[in-house]
C-alpha cells in the first residue's frame, strides 16, 4: 500500500509533468501544490486566456473515485443501489489531465473534460451494479469506482482540447 509520502510524490510528479508538457505546447503553466480546491494547474495560452486544469496521476492500475461525488445514487434497505441521475457539476468543462506514470519519457497523458469523466464513472458504476444485480458484493453501501486507462483510451494525447 502506498504511503502518504509516495502519494504526495505521485501527485507532485503529475502536476510538474503536466506543466512541462503544457509549456512544450506553448502555454505558461504553473502548479498550485494543492492550495486551490477545484484545480491544480493554471495554463495561459498565447492570447492570455487562462485555463484551469485538474491533474490526477497514478503509478498503479487505476484512478480511484467516489461515484457519489458525480452521481445521485439511492440505496434501498436491502442494499440495492440505483443511479438516479448525474449530479450538476459546477464546472463541467473543466479540463482534466490524467497521467499514468510509467517511466521517464513513456508516461501516458489523457486529456478530457470533467463531464467526460462523469459519463465514464456513470457507465463504470452502472456496469458494476448491473453485474451484481444492483448490490455490491463486499459492501452494499460502497460508492467506490475505479477508472482504468483503457476507459480513457480515446482521450490519450488529446492535447487539441486545449486549443478550443
Amino acid at each position: 500500500m502506498a504511503t502518504g509520502r509516495e502519494m504526495q510524490l505521485t501527485k507532485q510528479v503529475g502536476e510538474y509533468l503536466a506543466c512541462a508538457e503544457l509549456s512544450r505546447r506553448g502555454f505558461i503553466a504553473t502548479a498550485f501544490a494543492g492550495n486551490v480546491p477545484d484545480f491544480d494547474v493554471l495554463a495561459i495560452n498565447g492570447k492570455n486566456e487562462t485555463k484551469p486544469i485538474q491533474v490526477k496521476a497514478i503509478r498503479s492500475s487505476s484512478w480511484q473515485f467516489n461515484a457519489g461525488k458525480f452521481l445521485y445514487i439511492s440505496i434501498s434497505t436491502g442494499g440495492v443501489q440505483t443511479i438516479e441521475s448525474r449530479k450538476h457539476l459546477p464546472n463541467p468543462d473543466l479540463i482534466c489531465i490524467f497521467i499514468k506514470l510509467i517511466s521517464q519519457g513513456k508516461d501516458a497523458f489523457y486529456i478530457f473534460r470533467l463531464k467526460d469523466l462523469q459519463n465514464i464513472i456513470f457507465r463504470n458504476h452502472k456496469n458494476c451494479l448491473d453485474k451484481y444485480g444492483g448490490k455490491r458484493p463486499r459492501n452494499p453501501k460502497s460508492m467506490h469506482c475505479a477508472v482504468y486507462p483503457e476507459s480513457l483510451s480515446r482521450y490519450r494525447d488529446n492535447w487539441k482540447l486545449l486549443e478550443e
